[in-house]
């Protein structure tokens, strides 16, 4: 006997469940639980990049400033002021590293040798310092006053305080580190 073909059912058709696919609301839970996960996760990220940063500034600023203090005790007086970004005459590949000093902060701006300076605006009482090193913003290099990245090199490298120490805010907030007042 032969079977003459099904025709063709036109609407809905009851489709068989696979136990094994995923509905639509169990994908949406799952990427809800991913998404908070991702939101809890940024903050600690960004914590860890400022600690980074802040390791690597800190760290920057204690080699500088033994290289310049080491330079005042062999030659008897500081380096003579410089633009940011550019090395003092006297002050050679061998004691400094060059590239480190030239290149853009982890928070912007240059590094900058500061020799009988004024800040004005800043947290100096007189705003003068024998000898300084700065980080200044550039046009090339523009910096990012983040206060909480000073303040935890400022517990690294001083008294915690902005205001009073060797590290503080100089003029237009940018940070300071006081080799000699």
């Amino acid at each position: 006997m032969i079977v003459p073909p099904r025709p063709r059912q036109i609407g809905r058709q009851r489709l068989p469940r696979s136990t094994a696919g995923m509905s639509l609301v169990e994908l949406m839970i799952v990427v809800l639980i991913i998404s908070i996960l991702f939101l809890a996760a940024v903050p600690a990220y960004q914590r860890i990049q400022r600690k980074a940063r802040a390791a690597a500034l800190t760290n920057d600023f204690r080699v500088f400033g033994t290289v310049f203090q080491t330079y005042a005790h062999e030659k008897g007086s500081w380096p003579v002021e410089t633009a940011p970004g550019i090395v003092p005459p006297g002050i050679t590949d061998k004691d400094l590293q060059i590239n480190a000093w030239t290149k853009p902060t982890a928070m912007g701006g240059l590094f900058d040798w500061e020799n009988n300076q004024a800040h004005p605006g800043g947290t100096s009482p007189g705003g003068r310092w024998r000898a300084a090193l700065a980080v200044t913003g550039t046009t090339s290099a523009p910096i990012i006053i983040d206060a909480a990245l000073m303040k935890e090199i400022d517990e690294a490298l001083d008294d915690g305080d902005l205001e009073t120490g060797n590290f503080r805010k100089g003029f237009g907030d940018c940070p300071i580190l006081i080799i000699e007042p």
